[in-house]
């Protein structure tokens, strides 16, 4: 059998890759869906296959399993996968330097948000930044903490912002990444404002016992927290649960049912503000966590993403709600 010749970066760069091809790829790597990577491009399905294909012959080798529900990454298609977010990670990075040398106060700044940040720190400061630079584009991402660190060692966000990890944390133990705390916020019981036990007199932690919850998933840092406070109060682990980080679904669930749920303090106010929510009189649920923004120690930051870490901490002193650090 002929060996194959190995790549040169010339001949990858001059002769073979385009970028259109790569962020197609990347498109159809996200959604797992030639269709749907089709529909977000504006493309149609015959030309994002024509793309793949044209790209798997010019590095001679499958990205993609194709089949009924849709398309696999193959192991190439994988590594390929974290490169290309690099690669598109440096573009957004030389756009915002390019704008900022020709004067302009534009840029793009990709940000992940937890629950404990999502409902009232992040879009506070993302209308300060509006306010002082209304050309900035914004992307927000939401997500588990084991999915947002590796997106930003990656170059895939720019920002994080939520409860920061443990220090001793093994997923960002090896990661190049800088932390900075802005305040803390510990957990409450929170239920919707017509649930029975939000008037029940002489209200204890064992009159939870009987009712559904929705709880953080297993390998959240919440989800540790909420078992103590389960085995400290001499409750069982319920077992009518749902799990669940998404604020949008815990707050109609609450709404609309007799679940009960652990939210951060400074999130659930906002719900409580408008009438949807009401706290259970339980006091703090576990020690508090710190929340801010985490950052790449292995990259400057962007005009636009230096820009949203001022507002951040902006949004931090002037609000009496959030106990700031500065």
């Amino acid at each position: 059998m002929t060996e194959r010749a190995p790549f040169t970066v010339s001949d990858m760069i001059l002769n073979r890759l385009k970028l259109r091809p790569l962020l197609i790829f990347d498109r159809v790597l996200r959604n797992q869906s030639i269709a749907r990577a089709a529909r977000e491009l504006n493309l149609t399905q015959p030309a994002v296959t024509k793309a793949i294909r044209e790209l798997e012959q010019q590095l001679d080798t499958v990205l993609f399993d194709r089949n009924n529900r849709g398309v696999t990454p193959t192991d190439c298609g994988v590594l390929l996968g974290e490169r290309v977010k690099s690669v598109i990670a440096e573009l957004r990075y030389l756009t915002d330097e390019l704008n900022t040398f020709k004067g302009g106060v534009v840029g793009h700044v990709v940000v992940g948000t937890q629950i404990s940040a999502s409902a009232r720190l992040l879009p506070r400061a993302i209308l300060l930044l509006k306010a002082r630079a209304p050309k900035i584009l914004v992307t927000v991402r939401e997500g588990p903490q084991d999915y947002l660190f590796p997106a930003l060692a990656s170059g895939e966000l720019d920002v994080v912002v939520g409860r920061l990890p443990e220090p001793d944390a093994p997923l960002t133990a090896r990661m190049a990444l800088s932390h900075r705390a802005l305040y803390r916020n510990s957990l409450c019981v929170v239920a919707g404002g017509h649930h029975p036990l939000v008037n029940q007199s002489d209200l204890n932690p064992h009159h939870l016992a009987e009712w559904p919850w929705i709880l953080p998933p297993l390998d959240s840092p919440a989800r540790r927290v909420a078992d103590h406070f389960f085995k400290e109060s001499g409750l069982p682990a319920p077992e009518n649960i749902v799990e669940s980080l998404s604020l949008l679904t815990n707050v109609n669930l609450l709404v609309d049912s007799s679940f009960l749920g652990l939210m951060p303090t400074a999130a659930a106010r906002r719900f409580i503000a408008a009438g949807l929510l009401s706290q259970l009189p339980l006091g703090d649920v576990g020690p508090p966590a710190e929340v801010g923004f985490s950052i790449r120690q292995d990259k400057p930051l962007t005009p636009a993403s230096r820009q949203l870490i001022e507002c951040l901490k902006l949004a931090v002193q002037e609000d009496p709600v959030l106990p700031g650090y500065n």
